[in-house]
Parts: C-alpha cells; structure tokens; sequence
C-alpha cells in the first residue's frame, strides 16, 4: 500500500481545480479518475449540444480557455471541453491515473492531527493510504429516475437525459419530457418539430428568473443550499433555488412553443400518462429529464450520512471527519462554484496536514 499526503478522487472541474490549488500549495495530490479519458461528465453529452447551447462553462485556474471555444463552429460540448481538460492536464503535468474506479475510502476515527491516522483509498488498481482526501466525484454517473405507478406496465420507451443523443431517434414519436431544469429545455428545444409531439411535465411550478441574476442574487441561492448541506440534509437540485435562465437553450424551446407546462401526472399507463382528475395523454417515449445524485457511496465506510439522508458539510470540509473535502457537493456543485471549492478544500488539507485539526 502506497502512501501518500493527497489524493483526490475524480478528474472533472472540481478536482483538477483542487489538484491546481494543491500544488500551489506545496503538495503533490494523485488523482484518480474512473473515466477512460479527460473531461469530466462533459464526455458524455450529447453530440446535439454544441458550445453556443452551454452555458456556464468557466475556465479552470491557470490556464484560460479559447475566447472562441468552438461556438462560432458549433462544436459538441462533448469535443470542445474535454480537449481544454485534456491539455490542461499536460500544460500542468498533473499526475491523473486512469481508469480506476474507487470503490472505497475507510479510515478509523481520528483522535487528533498528531496521531497519523490515514484514510485507505481502496480502487481496481490498488490502494493508497492518503493523509487527506479531496472527494470530487460529481453526479453524472447517479442519474435520479424517480418511480411511478405502473412504470413497469409502460410498453414504449423511458429514458433519462443522461442517455439522450439527439432528436433524430425521436423523429414521429410523441414524446413526454419530464423534469424542470435545463436539461429538459435542451431536449424539448431539439424535439420541437422533430416529434410528432411533446409534453412537458414538472412536479412544481417552474420559475423563470430574469437578467437580475445578480452576484447577491447568487450568493443568497447559495446560501439556501449551505443551509441544508450544513444541516445534513440532501442538496437541492440546482434548478430550484436558482429558477430557469434564459438561456440559449429556454430561448429557443420558448420560441418554439414547447415549455407550456403541465402539472405532474398521477400514474403512468401501458399507452402514455394519467392524471388525478382522470384525463390522459398518450406517449410511445417518456424522457426523465430529473437530475443527478452526489455518486458518493464509495464513502461509505466512513458513516457520514445524516438522519436527514445528507452529509454534514461545513464549506467543503465533512464535519465528522476532517481528513475528507467534498467539492462538486452542495454549494460547490455549479461550475461557477467549483473552482472557489477546490481553493477552498486546498487550504483546508494544508491546515490540517500541517497539525491544525478542522473544528467546526
């Protein structure tokens, strides 16, 4: 068993901005990534959202991104940003081993700085005994796909977004798009006059914000979810406490008549959907368009999870165990905030390997 001061498991925005801070910092982290090349979840879009779609993509600390970046050409997202993670690893030499998939990080309880503890890193390709460990593991392996009454009866297609590829398969079919984020205006702006119909279906009210998304604006939606992730309970999507932008994406489904929003359904049927109040709608494809989950059950050995279903996070620090940073969780799950969390579970490492133990 190797050991090692860092280790920070996932290789997407979140923990390359942690590896950066690291070194700036003295430390020489090993990063361990499950996918078989860079670029986080963004490798695994689909090719039908290309760079003047995305929004919120910001460049990774030290190393700026092309002004153009593919938007004028309207290259996949799927090409654009794991090529800029990919040469960001090279320019900075960051020592990523992939693919290795983490199934475990254990450690017993830790008395104090000065006692040595470790925290085992166990993966397909070993095991490292880490004096920290900087979780980024996001969520796009956790796709949410809530049940139904009688989803099993359903005799056409249900998919989630995290599988979507385009409107072409689509073409002809009638279609129900359920969820109120971004993700389900990406698909119903594509199927709008591809699918013989679409649906939109969410649970709430969606809640289109306008251009006054100001910087108090989103320090007071982050502050909402620091409330729950600090109580321990689970993080709220996004979506919920930022409201729809108007985004490329919501322009063009606006404009193509397709976000007129139904209520939530009652039951899913062999044919489509139904209502409480008894009306139907008739369906061949129900795309799940209901987000991502933190993929955190490598974590759990350590036992951090909260009666409320979360775990307590104090910033990027877990409470109960002071050797683990949480980035891409919580407050720091928007690509706005990763890089802010990456600096800020840096300094952290730093004070505790250095014998000041975290105490919140």
């Amino acid at each position: 068993m190797d050991e090692i001061d860092v280790v920070v498991i996932g290789a997407g925005q979140a923990g390359l901005s942690s590896a950066y801070y690291l070194r700036r910092f003295g430390y020489e982290p090993l990063v361990l990534d499950a996918a078989d090349g860079p670029g986080g979840a963004w490798r695994h879009r689909s090719p039908t959202l290309t760079m003047d779609k995305v929004h919120g993509i910001f460049d990774l600390p030290g190393v700026r991104r092309d002004p153009d970046d593919g938007r004028s050409g309207g290259l996949p997202a799927a090409e654009v940003v794991p090529a800029y993670y990919g040469d960001y690893e090279r320019r900075l030499d960051l020592p990523v081993l992939r693919p290795v998939k983490v199934t475990a990080v254990a450690g017993e309880r830790l008395a104090g700085p000065e006692d040595g503890s470790r925290l085992i890193v166990t993966a397909d390709a070993g095991e490292w005994a880490a004096r920290a460990v900087v979780n980024a593991t996001g969520t796009w392996t956790r796709p949410y796909w809530p049940y139904y009454p009688g989803a099993r009866d359903f005799r056409g297609r249900q998919l989630h977004y995290a599988s979507y590829r385009g409107p072409a398969e689509f073409a002809g079919r009638r279609v129900i798009v359920v969820g109120g984020g971004h993700s389900a205006a990406h698909v119903l702006s594509e199927l709008a006059g591809v699918a013989a119909s679409t649906l939109w279906v969410t649970r709430g009210l969606p809640a289109f914000r306008g251009d006054d998304f100001d910087e108090e604006a989103r320090r007071a939606a982050v502050a909402l979810v620091e409330e729950r992730v600090r109580a321990g309970l689970v993080p709220q999507s996004v979506v919920s406490v930022t409201g729809l932008g108007h985004t490329p994406v919501v322009l063009d489904a606006l404009a193509k008549g397709a976000m007129e929003r139904l209520p939530m359904f009652e039951r899913i049927t062999g044919h489509g959907v139904r209502w409480a109040d008894g009306r139907s709608h008739e369906a061949d494809t129900i795309v799940w368009a209901t987000g991502f989950r933190s993929a955190l059950d490598h974590l759990a050995p350590l036992r951090l999870r909260e009666p409320g279903g979360g775990i307590m996070v104090d910033g990027t620090q877990a409470v109960k165990e002071p050797r683990l940073q949480l980035v891409g969780y919580g407050p720091s799950a928007s690509t706005i905030g990763a890089n802010r969390a990456g600096r800020t579970a840096a300094e952290n490492v730093r004070r505790f390997v250095t014998g000041g133990l975290i105490r919140r």
